[in-house]
């Protein structure tokens, strides 16, 4: 609790259901489900508004003041990041509630503090569960070393994919695992491995100084949690390069964005270094988004798998990365050196399977002739 802030006082008037603390809000994310209701964002001059399905959804209830803002944010802060959103004016936190554990931006805009609190499952989801359109992920859960990429927009459930990853290669291996998160967002139990996960700003200062010091503590394998610069993104490589399974993500929509992202870090006379250490330590590239299903009862998710074969590897070498969507359209047969695809053929299968609707699917396509194309194929 912040200074004299409580989570359990009742500050926000709500039309439909009553006067609402804090924990009442929080409450609402378990009484529909995480994958239903995925945010809260919280903000001066509106109405608190939920995530629901992918869409905004402002509460019924009075226009969130000043005042309101503080005593809803400011309890879920602690007296730390308290302090440190006062002198930042932003802060990223983590706060569990009735087994449910948030991750929580807050920030000051034109008009007061807003916070963006993201909602996350405390029970890992099975790799099963995901919904990979193969069986790539046996593959992975069986590496030894290289990078696993998970890619795609803020709320595509990049954590959850490699939260399951790692509680999988936990349950079936006897290993390390360290992770360098910001903030923690799922909890993971120890089974066969030893875990430990630290936090950015408490366990940690920076990712590049996690890193650095996670290689003197013997891990096999390892979870960066974001590849934000250049240095992380050096380091995460070469950790992959010299015998650790390493797990991190980007914000990218598809493969080759994610592959021209990291490139993109550097200066134009280290691209070739960095192209040559990518395509030998990057084992897979995963895209995902997660799509409104068609019978309006979640979301499901589509990927863009890219598995780092020797055509894709000498690919990013030599830097004809428009070559690539090929190898994406080609490589799908299923076996370990292939098992690829691109989004727009999951896509086309989602719609095929009546999982998605079509016009629904139109909006997601990265390649709108690519998926009719798709499309076509299916139905030829």
């Amino acid at each position: 609790m912040a200074e004299n802030y409580s989570v359990s006082a009742k500050i926000y008037k709500n039309a439909e259901f009553g006067t609402w603390s804090m924990e009442d809000m929080l409450a609402y994310f378990k009484r529909h489900g995480v994958m239903r209701v995925s945010d809260l964002h919280i903000k001066v001059g509106v109405q608190p508004a939920y995530r629901f399905d992918g869409n905004l959804m402002k509460l019924r209830g009075e226009i969130v003041t000043k005042e309101i803002a503080e005593k809803l944010i400011f309890p879920l802060l602690g007296e730390k990041h308290l302090a440190e959103f006062r002198t930042t004016n932003n802060v990223d936190c983590s706060y569990q509630y009735e087994g449910l554990q948030f991750r929580i931006n807050a920030f000051m805009d034109n008009e007061g503090p807003a916070a963006a609190i993201r909602a996350l499952g405390s029970d890992v989801p099975t790799l099963e569960e995901i919904g990979f359109p193969n069986d790539v992920y046996k593959d992975i859960v069986k590496l030894q070393s290289g990078l696993v990429l998970l890619t795609g927009i803020t709320g595509a459930g990049k954590s959850t994919t490699i939260a399951s990853f790692l509680d999988r290669i936990s349950e079936t291996k006897a290993c390390r695992i360290i992770s360098i998160e910001d903030p923690i967002e799922y909890l993971l139990k120890q089974k066969g491995s030893v875990i430990s996960q630290r936090e950015v700003g408490r366990d940690v200062p920076s990712f590049t100084a996690g890193l650095k010091a996670m290689l003197r503590e013997d891990p096999d394998v390892i979870f960066v949690g974001e590849m934000r610069d250049a240095e992380t993104i050096a380091m995460t490589l070469m950790a992959a390069e010299t015998g650790h399974l390493v797990f991190s993500t980007l914000h990218t929509r598809d493969v080759t964005g994610s592959i021209t992202r990291i490139l993109d870090y550097f200066p134009s006379a280290r691209k070739d270094e960095v192209s040559n250490q990518l395509s030998l330590g990057l084992a897979y590239v995963i895209s995902q988004k997660l799509i409104p299903k068609k019978d309006g009862t979640g979301r499901l998710i589509c990927m863009e798998i890219l598995n780092n074969n020797y055509a894709c590897a000498n690919i990013i070498r030599t830097g004809k990365l428009e070559q690539m969507y090929t190898q994406l359209q080609t490589r799908t047969k299923d076996k370990p050196e292939e098992r690829m695809m691109s989004f727009e053929v999951h896509l086309a299968r989602l719609v095929k399977a009546g999982k998605l609707d079509l016009l629904e699917a139109k909006k997601w396509a990265n390649d709108y002739q690519c998926f009719i194309d798709a499309m076509n194929a299916m139905t030829a």
